[in-house]
Formats: C-alpha cells, sequence, structure tokens
C-alpha cells in the first residue's frame, strides 16, 4: 500500500502569471473536490494574499504559528519545522500550508539562496509519500515562487479568462515553463489550458476559447470543461468555504466536478486498473 501511495502521488501548480484567472478558486475547488473522493489532499497556498487558507476558514494570521515563509526560511537554513504545527486541516477533508503578507518579501531571500528553485521541492519531497495529491496555488508573477513551483511540480494547470487579450501573455508563461522543463524538471507536464469566468450569453466568451484553441490548441490540452462566471464562487472564499460546501448544487460546482473527473480522477481509475492487475 504505501508503495502504490507513493506511485499515485501527484503535485499539480495552477498557474498564471496574470491575477484574477481562477487560480485560487481551481486550486481550492479541485482540493476540495478531491478531499470528496476520498482522496487525501494538500493544498499549498504560495500567494502572499492567501487567500488559498482563507477559503478554507483560516482568515487570521494568527491562527496558526507557521506558515510558507517558515517553510522556505527553513529549508534555505537547513532547519527542521514541526510538520504538525505547519499543515492545517479544514472540516472539508483537506489539509493546508497556509501562506499571508509575511511570505511578501521572501524573494529577496531565495535570490541569495543556494539552489533557490528547488527549495519547495526539497520540502515537498518530505511529505509527498503522506497525499494523494499535493495542488499548489501560485502567486501571480513569474519569480522565485512560481518557479518553485514548476520545479516541485509533476504537471502544470493554466487557468485563462475568457476576457480580451486572454491569449497575450501566454507566451511569456509557455517560455517559463519550458526553461524549467528544460534546466530544473525535465518530468514537468502542461496538464492543460483551462478557461474560467465564461458567460455563455456573450460573444467574447464564445470567441476567447475559439482564439485559445487556434492559438494552443495543437500541442496544449484545453480542458473540455469551462468554469461559468459565478458570484457564488467569490462569495464561498469571502465566507471561508469551497464552493462545494457554499453552494453544492451550482453551475460552477457542477463545472468543477467535471473538471476533477475530467483531469484526477480518471487517473485514479487508472491506477486502481493496475493495482487490481498486480494483485491478480
Amino acid at each position: 500500500m504505501d508503495k502504490l501511495r507513493k506511485e499515485m502521488s501527484k503535485v499539480i501548480a495552477v498557474t498564471n502569471q496574470k491575477g484574477g484567472v481562477g487560480k485560487t478558486m481551481t486550486s481550492v475547488s479541485l482540493s476540495a473536490c478531491l478531499a470528496k473522493n476520498e482522496q487525501k489532499v494538500l493544498l499549498v497556498d504560495l500567494d502572499p494574499q492567501g487567500h488559498s487558507s482563507k477559503a478554507f476558514g483560516y482568515r487570521n494570521m494568527n491562527e496558526y504559528p507557521l506558515s510558507m515563509r517558515e517553510v522556505i526560511v527553513s529549508v534555505i537554513d537547513n532547519q527542521n519545522i514541526d510538520k504538525n504545527s505547519l499543515i492545517l486541516h479544514s472540516d472539508e477533508g483537506v489539509d493546508i500550508i497556509p501562506a499571508n503578507i509575511s511570505l511578501a518579501g521572501i524573494n529577496s531571500i531565495l535570490e541569495r539562496a543556494m539552489c533557490r528553485e528547488t527549495v519547495l521541492k526539497r520540502f515537498l519531497d518530505t511529505i509527498k509519500d503522506d497525499y494523494d495529491y499535493i495542488i499548489i496555488d501560485t502567486n501571480p508573477s513569474l519569480d522565485n515562487l512560481p518557479i518553485n513551483a514548476l520545479t516541485a511540480a509533476d504537471e502544470v494547470i493554466i487557468t485563462v479568462q475568457a476576457e480580451p487579450y486572454a491569449v497575450e501573455g501566454m507566451a511569456d508563461l509557455l517560455k517559463t515553463i519550458a526553461n524549467v522543463q528544460r534546466n530544473l524538471n525535465a518530468d514537468l507536464k502542461i496538464e492543460g489550458i483551462l478557461i474560467t469566468m465564461t458567460d455563455e450569453r456573450t460573444n467574447l466568451s464564445k470567441k476567447i476559447p475559439m482564439d485559445i484553441h487556434a492559438a494552443f490548441g495543437n500541442y496544449i490540452r484545453i480542458f473540455n470543461t469551462r468554469i461559468p462566471r459565478c458570484i457564488k464562487a467569490a462569495e464561498s472564499i469571502g465566507v471561508g468555504e469551497s464552493i462545494f460546501k457554499y453552494d453544492p448544487k451550482g453551475a460552477a460546482t457542477r463545472a468543477y466536478e467535471s473538471l476533477t473527473k475530467e483531469v484526477f480522477l480518471n487517473v485514479q481509475k487508472n491506477h486502481k486498473r493496475y493495482q487490481d492487475t498486480n494483485i491478480r
């Protein structure tokens, strides 16, 4: 069983250098849906805004003694960190490594660190076998934090909002991913592009997916699932609940259920098939 858990564990980075494109909502919702489907999930908040932490009810940094800043410093200084104090537990079954504003100045520390791109990977390697999935919610930039996320990840999901000029800026992100694949993490795979905040009543939300398919569809997977714009989705993070708890029958919830099946639960079925074959 321990061997199977190790083979099954996946680290997934959800990324885009732009803000407001659904990274946090996707990270939180996928984590919640996986946990709902009896997967052991760790959500790593790598954004100084700490929205993923707040989405599961941890609004006040005084509620937890340790955060991502202490993780990074502990790895750089080659010091142990109390993982029991670090990892928070939500009532939705998702474990969380929180982040807060103290992470904002971490780039200056990382710049001086040896092998600065691998700091997060070195830490996650110590806990990876305890989880089926580790989801990383990245900050909106292309600085050391998302580079660390891509270096630590097995796969990356790119979220793109259905808005004008959505395709612009993707070239820089894809170039960064390619550089990470070439120099730091040859096994990193682009799981796909997820189109978020769509409104099928508008011509724009019909045009943007066509533009994305035309620009990238020949060599990058575009998820069939699209995430609709939904007020309740934004409200859910504000009240400290995932969309699955706050609006269990809503359109965004159904979309994230579909995405989870499209990306993750099929992987679980394949592993179950593999397990059954080897048991025989």
